[in-house]
């Protein structure tokens, strides 16, 4: 089952603590290869935490596993990621160089990944 959803790239404290402590590489690229979905979201669509999805969208897509996350943290319908470079494939080109787009919500197609 696929359903189109909301995806926020943001900046975690984690990304920052990781850059400042050099613990870039591992913890950088865990935690940006993971997207945040609302339990009630992944109920409906039948995903379980651990669960490989894949993100689409007109520019791109890229493969990540989602954590489950309370509804009072995130809302149905929406989506989030931590800024990062699975994150720059579904970017245009526009936005991607510009840093950190806290404001960019992109629509993007949510489907599980049979492996």
């Amino acid at each position: 089952m696929s359903e189109k959803m909301i995806l926020i790239p943001v900046r975690t404290t984690e990304q920052g603590t990781a850059l400042n402590k050099g613990k870039l590489q591992e913890a950088y690229m865990l935690e940006t290869s993971m997207v945040d979905v609302n339990t009630d979201d992944m109920e409906r669509l039948g995903l379980q935490e651990g669960d490989k999805v894949r993100l689409s969208n007109e520019v791109g897509e890229v493969i990540v596993t989602c954590r489950g996350k309370k509804p009072d943290d995130l809302p149905q319908g929406l989506l989030a990621i931590p800024y990062g470079p699975p994150t720059t494939h579904l970017m245009d080109s526009e936005t991607y160089g510009s840093g950190m787009p806290v404001s960019k919500h992109m629509e993007v197609v949510i489907e599980k990944v049979i492996v």
